[in-house]
């Protein structure tokens, strides 16, 4: 197997999180190749921010997308060629500011990628912005006096708006961090994987994390538990929170055929209920 890693110079920060984030995909892209699937078959998209630059370092194909793009670029790779496995990377601010309605609707259509969310709370490539997932206090540029905006929780957006595999890492936990994203990215549906990421330029969440971080024993027992647990912030719980067996959106629309009828759809759905 070819050597994952670029000879492109790496500039992120010392000691940033997407090292650990980059560690367990080059992990987990190997577990794949060694288990039948070719390199050729795997492919990604990134949009602008910190998490982008896993595009310069990383040797698998894809596209480098705009901002808040990578979402919607991953789902047309899909479409166009449906065997692909399709990994998007997106920031906080990338896939939940400005391209939140991509990240939305590719979830609420079940499109078959695995989006992992680098969660460092804030914009960091511009140093240092809210974003929508600073939590409220933080201060930065744009909010010198403290943030006063609720931050969303990722888990609970992606499962209301439909997302099949909702899951939640920590960067730093490279090991489970590789393991559930074997998982995602194997998972036939949306596979959404937020990835807890210290910035250590401009919010540095080590300690918090390192503290508060705890692996889940099993995935919750249902809906209402798996909402309720997301939203702990002591401890901050890892793992899986929602895995579904449900119809796909290039399956449903027959990508590679004639388009479904109302009556095939159902039958679809029925199959899958």
């Amino acid at each position: 197997m070819r050597n994952l890693i670029s000879t492109k110079e790496n500039t992120w920060c010392i000691g940033c999180g997407d090292f650990g984030i980059f560690a367990a995909v080059r992990k987990t892209i190997q577990a794949l190749n060694e288990a039948g699937t070719p390199l050729a078959d795997i492919v990604m998209t990134s949009g602008i921010g910190c998490h982008g630059k896993i595009f310069d370092y990383l040797q698998i194909s894809g596209i480098y997308g705009l901002h808040g793009r990578a979402v919607a670029t991953a789902s047309g790779i899909k479409l166009a060629n449906p065997k692909l496995k399709v990994i998007t990377f997106g920031g906080d601010g990338d896939s939940l500011g400005e391209g939140l309605e991509h990240t939305m609707f590719a979830a609420k259509r079940n499109m078959d990628i695995t989006l992992i969310l680098h969660n460092n709370g804030n914009y960091g490539l511009t140093t240092g912005q809210a974003s929508p997932l600073s939590t409220l206090g933080f201060r930065g540029p744009t909010t010198p006096m403290g943030n006063v905006e609720k931050s969303f929780t990722p888990v609970t957006l992606m499962m209301e708006a439909g997302a099949s595999f909702v899951a939640r890492c920590y960067s730093a936990k490279i090991d489970h961090l590789s393991q559930i994203l074997h998982q995602a990215i194997n998972h036939k549906g949306f596979s959404f994987v937020e990835v807890l990421q210290p910035c250590v330029s401009y919010n540095n969440t080590y300690k918090l994390y390192n503290e508060r971080c705890q692996i889940m024993e099993a995935s919750p027992k249902d809906e209402d538990e798996a909402r309720r647990i997301a939203k702990s912030e002591d401890p901050i719980y890892l793992g899986i929170y929602r895995q579904e067996d449900i119809p796909v959106y290039h399956e449903q629309i027959n990508i590679e055929g004639e388009p479904l009828t109302l009556a095939q759809r159902k039958a679809l759905l029925q199959e899958h209920s």
